[in-house]
């Protein structure tokens, strides 16, 4: 069975740096299995309803400012695969989620970020799901669950987001992390760690800093639909903590 992965999207600058975090996933790849096709959840997707990319060939967007032309030249041109895109639809389908196919769609950076960094060749098909932040934090456990079947096929799932993504708190020229993000990292590896669902569905009122950390809940989310491709052997794996920019956190979990 191949393991999921939670892992943070950071900001479109992790394409052209070499830090801890890039050389960590690129060992990662180096280390594990090509897949034969790649499921991404990113949190950039929002929709009020289901959708899943059904495209023959993904391009992506630049959905953010102020980058250098090395990052907004980047393409990703890999291949859809629209027999594993009515596949996940129709697993979506036994939690109650009834979705339709996106043919336009492209790859946003929460996507195409990870993806250029660990398979930079872009000869893997790729399908992409959106994400709905009216559901609750228990429906998106259960969506993952139902994706979990896919682990067998030799897919590799990624739910992509941010533990702490605050665009308003980003400190582009700080070195030293900020103890509040610091502190609310701690408090969701401890609860992810030990499969703590019910406080992880109340981390808006129970952790520390939480608003400060992610006032978009799309970013959690990812993390909470990867733990549900985990639900039968619940035993996470932490395979990488850091931060970029004073708070912003690159994390990895396996699933």
């Amino acid at each position: 069975m191949r393991p999921s992965l939670f892992l943070s999207h950071g900001t479109p600058w992790l394409t052209i740096e070499d830090n801890r975090y890039t050389e960590f996933l690129k060992e990662y790849v180096a280390q594990h299995e090509r897949p034969d096709a790649i499921v991404i959840i990113s949190s950039h997707w929002n929709r009020c309803d289901q959708a899943v990319s059904a495209v023959k060939k993904h391009d992506i967007s630049c959905d953010f400012i102020g980058h250098p032309d090395k990052v907004t030249q980047i393409t990703y041109p890999a291949s859809g695969n629209i027999e594993l895109s009515d596949q996940v639809l129709t697993l979506l389908s036994r939690v109650d989620i009834f979705g339709e196919f996106d043919e336009n769609r492209t790859l946003d950076y929460g996507s195409w970020v990870p993806l250029h960094i660990m398979y930079p060749e872009a000869d893997i098909p790729v399908v992409s799901l959106s994400i709905n932040p009216t559901l609750s934090l228990a429906k998106q456990y259960e969506i993952g669950k139902s994706l979990a079947a896919l682990k067998e096929e030799n897919i590799l799932i990624i739910a992509s987001g941010g533990i702490v993504y605050n665009l308003d708190h980003i400190q582009y020229e700080m070195n030293v992390v900020e103890g509040w993000a610091i502190r609310f990292v701690e408090w969701i590896e401890e609860h992810v760690m030990n499969w703590n669902l019910k406080a992880l569905f109340q981390f808006q009122e129970e952790a520390p800093f939480a608003f400060d950390a992610v006032p978009n809940i799309s970013e959690l989310i990812p993390l909470i639909i990867a733990m549900g491709t985990g639900d039968k052997q619940r035993n996470p794996t932490l395979l990488h903590r850091s931060f970029q920019f004073g708070n912003v956190s690159l994390s990895a979990f396996e699933f």
